[in-house]
């Protein structure tokens, strides 16, 4: 029993982790919010319920399963104030980044102009963040997740939006390990709930395939920044083409005799970005 509730909280974990709440979950069984809620409540699932959870959060259950074997890396999110501690020093930042893709001590210090008493202090800042436990001689363990992310709109990624977005698009995508696909259509519910899943669970492979190569030097792994993006959108360069909205009592008109049809956008609201190249 004692596994199975963990097995139930490090789920609980990996959907928080991935801004999926009781309310999406409920849509995506097809069941009530007020169900979804007492079945984690009572930590009790079939099988198949189960593995459909983890469908819809685009995670394995082999991955979950293994996170129970990993008794402190519990993290999937720091939190707000931590995020802002990286962002204010880039120099803790850096060195956050090198341990999440699992970088020793000695690269570290030999690719940056970092003194290995600084690089130390750097790594104890981190320790006390929880986000990695500083072992002797300098080894680290990451104590993060593999659904680890970042606060949705936190600082870290209006860091990105606001002083290196520009940077990451400088390219033309179109080498070998570059890749920018933007595709529009307009969804129904059901379809942009599995697309979304679909994202996630793409995000998440990302995430293992980051793990299963830490083992691998680090002249063997290239830096890699991964982008996802999905919203309702139209540009409003085009929105303003769209026709006022009629207000004949204004105009002092008589009403229409049946509903009208608001026209057709040029392009499409919804769309989606993937974006992988070098960081």
């Amino acid at each position: 029993m004692a596994r199975t509730a963990a097995l139930i909280d490090a789920l609980k974990r990996e959907l928080k982790a991935r801004n999926i709440t009781y309310a999406t979950l409920a849509k995506q069984l097809a069941m009530s919010e007020v169900s979804v809620k007492r079945m984690f409540a009572q930590k009790e699932f079939t099988l198949s319920r189960l593995d459909r959870i983890c469908e819809c959060a685009g995670l394995e259950f082999s991955d979950l399963a293994r996170s129970l074997s990993v008794g402190d890396a519990v993290i999937s999110q720091l939190t707000y104030e931590q995020e802002k501690e990286l962002v204010a020093d880039y120099r803790l930042m850096l060195v956050a980044l090198c341990t999440l893709n699992h970088w020793s001590f000695e690269d570290i210090v030999a690719t940056y102009g970092l003194p290995q008493s600084e690089a130390v202090q750097l790594l104890a800042r981190l320790d006390r963040l929880k986000f990695i436990q500083l072992l002797p001689n300098n080894r680290v363990r990451l104590l993060v997740s593999r659904a680890f992310s970042w606060i949705p709109d936190g600082p870290i990624q209006r860091f990105f939006k606001e002083q290196v977005q520009a940077d990451f698009f400088r390219s033309r995508f179109d080498r070998d390990n570059e890749l920018l696909l933007l595709a529009n259509g307009a969804l129904s519910r059901s379809s942009l709930s599995a697309l979304l899943a679909r994202l996630r669970k793409t995000a998440a492979e990302f995430s293992g395939m980051r793990s299963d190569d830490a083992p691998l030097p680090s002249r063997d792994r290239t830096p890699i920044t991964l982008l996802l993006a999905v919203r309702p959108w139209e540009p409003e360069v085009l929105k303003k083409l769209r026709r006022p909205a009629a207000s004949s009592s204004a105009r002092g008109a008589s009403a229409p005799s049946g509903p009208r049809q608001a026209p057709r956008a040029p392009l499409p609201r919804s769309t989606t970005r993937t974006v992988s190249r070098l960081a």
